[in-house]
Formats: C-alpha cells, sequence, structure tokens
C-alpha cells in the first residue's frame, strides 16, 4: 500500500478537522490536539505535523515540531506535549510500517538529520496494540530512554478503592480525614501554583512546565478536562492536584504537590482517594501517577508514595533515529 505525507497547515486542515480526527482516534490525547498544542505562543516552536493519507483518505496524524538539537534538524513529536507519535482510528502491522519508512523518507527529503518521538504509554489506546513500537524499532529507530510511569487501575466500583491501598496509605487517608482535610475542586491555580514553585524550586532547583498564564488559559479552554482537586485545612489550600483528562479512559495527574509545613495531615493521601472517587464516577479506567524516573534514574521514594496506592510502573517511551 502506498502512503503519503504532507506537512499540516491551517489551509490543507482546519484545527476543527485535526482534533475531530484525534477524538475519535484509538489512541488520541489532549496532548495530541491543536486546542491544547496551539497553546504555546508561535514564536516557542516551529511547528511541523504531519498529515499521513492513504488513497487520499487520512491514516494518521503525527503532532510534530522542528527543533534544533546540537546544530541538528530534528523532527520532534512533539517538544511541547507530553506524548506525540501517531494518532490513528484503526492500525495494522502492515500500515504501521509504512508510515514509518514513509516518514524516514519525508524527513530525509525535507533534510533533516534526526527524528525524535515519545509515545503514550500503550493503556491509552482503546485496543492496545505493540505495531508502532515494532515498527519504529524495525525500521532502525532505537530507545533513547525508557521512562517509568506509575498507572493505577481504576476499579469499577468505589468500595474498591481502598481494597488496592497498603496499609500505610489507608492509615494516612484516615488520620487526613479525621483531622478535617477538606478535599474540593478549586480554580486557585495562583494558590497551588505558590505550592508548587516552592517545592519544585527547593527540590529540583526547577520551574514548573507551564507558567500561571498559561495553566490558567489551558483549563479554561478545557474545563471538562483541565481541573485542580485541591486539599483544604481551615480555609487554606495545603495540596493539590492538577488533572488532565487524556481521554475517556484515562485521567494523568500533571502536578501533583504539597505545603511541606502541614505534610504531618497527610493530605494526599486522602486526595488522592477523592480523585479515585471521581474516576469511578466518570468511568475513567487508569489513573497515571505520572514518571518517577528522570533520564531512567529512579526516584525511588517518589515511586514507593505512587505503589502505596496499588500504582505500578508501565514504560513511557522516548525513540530516536539518525537518519
Amino acid at each position: 500500500m502506498h502512503y503519503t505525507i504532507e506537512r499540516w497547515l491551517p489551509s490543507t486542515m482546519s484545527s476543527k478537522t485535526w482534533d475531530e480526527f484525534v477524538c475519535s482516534a484509538d489512541n488520541g490525547t489532549i496532548f495530541h490536539q491543536r486546542t491544547f498544542l496551539n497553546y504555546h505562543p508561535p514564536e516557542r516552536f516551529n511547528d511541523h505535523s504531519l498529515i499521513i493519507r492513504s488513497k487520499g483518505k487520512i491514516q494518521a496524524l503525527l503532532p510534530a515540531v522542528e527543533w534544533t538539537i546540537d546544530r541538528d534538524k530534528t523532527l520532534f513529536s512533539h517538544r511541547g506535549a507530553s506524548y506525540g507519535g501517531f494518532v490513528y482510528q484503526s492500525v495494522s502491522l502492515e500500515d504501521a510500517l509504512g508510515w514509518v519508512q514513509a516518514l524516514k523518507h519525508y524527513a530525509r527529503e525535507s533534510g533533516f538529520s534526526r527524528i525524535l518521538m515519545t509515545l503514550p504509554p500503550m493503556l491509552y489506546a482503546k485496543r492496545p496494540t505493540n505495531y508502532c513500537d515494532f515498527a519504529l524499532v524495525s525500521e532502525g529507530f532505537r530507545y533513547q530512554k525508557r521512562e517509568l510511569t506509575a498507572v493505577l487501575a481504576v476499579p469499577s466500583a468505589e468500595n474498591d478503592i481502598f481494597s488496592l491501598f497498603k496499609q500505610e496509605a489507608r492509615t494516612a487517608t484516615r488520620k487526613a480525614s479525621k483531622k478535617g482535610i477538606l478535599i474540593t475542586q478549586s480554580n486557585d491555580y495562583a494558590a497551588y501554583y505558590d505550592i508548587l514553585s516552592h517545592n519544585l524550586m527547593m527540590r529540583h532547583g526547577a520551574t514548573p512546565t507551564h507558567t500561571l498564564a498559561e495553566l490558567e488559559y489551558l483549563a479554561t479552554m478545557f474545563p471538562e478536562h483541565i481541573s485542580l482537586q485541591a486539599a483544604f485545612l481551615q480555609g487554606r489550600m495545603i495540596a493539590g492536584v492538577v488533572n488532565f483528562i487524556a481521554n475517556p479512559r484515562t485521567m494523568l495527574g500533571f502536578y501533583i504537590s504539597d505545603n511541606k509545613e502541614f505534610q504531618e495531615y497527610r493530605a494526599l493521601n486522602l486526595l488522592f482517594y477523592e480523585i479515585f472517587r471521581d474516576c469511578v464516577a466518570r468511568g475513567i479506567q487508569w489513573y497515571d501517577f505520572g514518571t518517577f524516573t528522570l533520564n531512567m534514574q529512579p526516584n525511588f521514594g517518589l515511586g514507593k508514595f505512587k505503589e502505596t496506592f496499588g500504582a505500578r510502573g508501565i514504560f513511557r517511551d522516548t525513540l530516536e533515529i539518525w537518519l
């Protein structure tokens, strides 16, 4: 089968049409939508997203940017999002191999010397498959890194949530409840951002991925998909989790942080219990706590904390090829 690739432009496909394809796709997420990607200011990235067709019909989309790394022109899917990779409504092994072959040819012809691609974990798909992973490796891609992200299989009944917790997490959750911690959805992103920024700077000398303005903008653009669940003590926010509903099956804890002055209250434990209750009510199948490795170096303390809720690590892969 013959596959053609063309660069996405607003004149060739509207953002609305792109997003409709992503939302109906087998493996699409919020991070693949143009509505999400367009929050980046135009000068930040040189968008180079692609449309893959066969016999004139759209087969797959590939959100991507041009990115110069050590003077090498790189096609990166996607530098400005948690996940990239091919977004498809259905895929066969023949399709996957054909897409990768066509992508390599297109990249060479367009002057790229490298392709980088971060794939969403397999469980984000309606019908999980490793066809694309197989095709990438078969066609010469190698794993640049295989980070571990902690995922929890959400039970179908609220009464089963506690059974997933280890004893220490159960005890901490009960303690938080007895100490009067109140869990509620909040729009006070500024108060949460202060907690988050302080922790990231204190622990890692880093700043959040998003500015406060960007986070507030995204929450406004995706009110049904992005929310801040916060823990309050006597009216003061002491912890919070910014959740992204990536697709109807999966919720991702994008930011998780608490005020260490109030750590004895174990607010995060009660917070996650309430988040899992919300997942059950929404029919969410998987809760993704995010990675607990960085460049394949484990943060054992963070991993252990996520494991106390019943989470286990699966791969979040980034692959690359030099052309």
